[in-house]
């Protein structure tokens, strides 16, 4: 592979890294958000036992679970990204 397309992978992969962090953080403050708002949710339940709030409850759980596992996702792509760009440097040092 020449240096010039290295070059401009290793560019699109930093765009791709940066963009990525940022969804990360966001993510992780909406996950923040929601996980409060399921503990509350939870403790009214306990207290109330009435099926609305019980509903309520496994809806914003549900809800956390997913913005976990999205969060857990764009960790792992930042992850691959980030191995994609260490292989891409090595092989630009090395040429």
């Amino acid at each position: 592979m020449s240096r010039d397309r290295i070059e401009r992978r290793l560019r699109g992969i930093g765009r791709q890294l940066s963009t990525l962090r940022t969804d990360l953080r966001v993510c992780e403050e909406q996950l923040l958000q929601v996980s409060d708002e399921a503990d509350e949710s939870r403790l009214r339940a306990l207290v109330s036992e009435t099926p609305i709030a019980d509903r309520e409850y496994r809806e914003t759980s549900r809800h956390a679970e997913r913005l976990r596992r999205h969060r857990d996702e764009i960790a792992e792509r930042i992850a691959r990204l980030e191995a994609d760009q260490d292989a891409l440097l090595d092989r630009f040092s090395a040429s």
